[in-house]
């Protein structure tokens, strides 16, 4: 019997060890795809961070520059921008990685779920950053801009401190274009009926709202290019939704399921 539980021990420790190991042959294979974009793009940084500055800098009077306070600024900022555009560039590998990574433990059911889910939240999230990029960068720094010209101030913008405001606002953004997604997922796991989220269409509202408020400027403007963009999703993931509310033939096939690693 003590002979039997220390196989099974064993057994389960090597199970866990293995896991590990691929979990962290994963994680190497993610970080180098995203190094070996890295290394390819550096050479064009300061064109790549040129690029990323282009809607302040058009907002800019004539004449206006961004400003370095930083000594190291000029060098760190165009790396750290550079690094951005390849970690979305091999963000497809990293998913890939984890999905590779999951997938054996998963039922039938979550695998052809969960496909999808992937390759759609990365396509919003990409989505919520262009939509950032090119209409509510331009908006609100023309908006800013216009209050500068009646006090006698003059816009520049320490580079640091624009890219700070650049990625929280891409984070907040690419979040919010997620919501469809999460709508999604709550209805096929079963976790909200699509009623429950109907009725409380209302809440949702005022609580974009209430995020807006938090993660953007202290603008209306900028509130409202984000709230009323969450507001819109959230109604495209109800629509989207009646299409996997859960089936009785579906659970029934869920409970006779064994996950692929088993």
């Amino acid at each position: 019997m003590t002979q039997d539980n220390s196989t099974e021990d064993s057994g389960l420790q090597e199970s866990f060890l293995s896991h590990l190991f691929e979990l962290r042959d994963r994680i190497i294979k993610a970080a180098m795809a995203i190094i070996v974009v890295f290394v390819c793009l550096v050479y064009w940084a300061p064109d790549i961070f040129h690029l990323f500055a282009q809607p302040l800098l058009e907002a800019l009077p004539k004449g206006g520059k961004m400003i370095v306070t930083d000594v190291t600024g000029s060098f760190f900022v165009p790396m750290k921008v550079t690094m951005l555009v390849a970690f979305l560039i091999a963000l497809p590998v990293v998913m890939y990685q984890i999905w590779a990574f999951i997938a054996p433990g998963l039922y039938l059911h979550e695998r052809k779920l969960i496909l999808p889910l992937v390759i759609s939240s990365y396509t919003l999230f990409i989505v919520g950053m262009a939509f950032a990029y090119f209409l509510v960068f331009p908006t609100v720094f023309k908006f800013m801009a216009s209050y500068n010209a009646p006090l006698g101030a003059e816009m520049s913008t320490d580079i640091d401190n624009y890219l700070s405001f650049a990625m929280t606002t891409f984070l907040a953004f690419g979040i919010t274009f997620e919501v469809p997604v999460v709508v999604v997922v709550l209805v096929r796991m079963g976790i909200v009926p699509l009623t429950k989220l109907r009725e409380i269409r209302p809440y949702v509202i005022v609580g974009a709202f209430v995020v807006s408020a938090i993660v953007t400027p202290p603008d209306v403007l900028s509130q409202l290019l984000l709230a009323v963009p969450m507001a819109l999703l959230y109604e495209i993931g109800l629509l989207a939704a009646r299409f996997y509310v859960p089936k009785p033939s579906d659970e029934g096939e869920a409970s006779s399921e064994e996950p692929a690693g088993n």
